[in-house]
């Protein structure tokens, strides 16, 4: 399935501060969290990560440091600040706000539009 455009930039915020709150990372990390979280549904780039990172780094929900690497090599380590979790907070309650309503909403079509019904279950 092709998720659009719009539907991931609107779930990066919620999905980068959730998987940055399960402890410090990297944005490889950051990646391979999204993609593993999907199921491979989200299949995110380095363009589209981190300029969202930078945003939050920004609005002070992230913070970040260097360090090194298993190998060695310099990384760039995020971790989520109190800001981060409130900001968490709000975004959980909107989505849980917006699933229900489009619940609502499907539950309530389907029965009385067949055609939608056999389309998708």
């Amino acid at each position: 399935m092709d998720i659009g455009k719009d539907l991931v930039a609107a779930s990066a915020t919620p999905l980068i501060l959730a998987i940055v709150a399960e402890g410090d990372t990297y944005g490889y990390a950051i990646l391979k969290r999204v993609a593993e979280l999907s199921g491979g549904q989200l299949a995110w780039t380095d363009g589209m990560l981190y300029p969202v990172l930078h945003r939050l780094e920004r609005n002070g929900h992230v913070e970040s440091s260097w360090g090194a690497s298993e190998i060695g090599r310099r990384r760039k380590y995020y971790r989520i600040t109190a800001s981060g979790r409130a900001e968490l907070a709000a975004q959980r309650q909107q989505w849980q706000a917006v699933d229900s309503a489009l619940r609502n909403v499907w539950f309530a079509i389907w029965p009385r539009h067949p055609a939608l019904a056999a389309a998708f279950g």
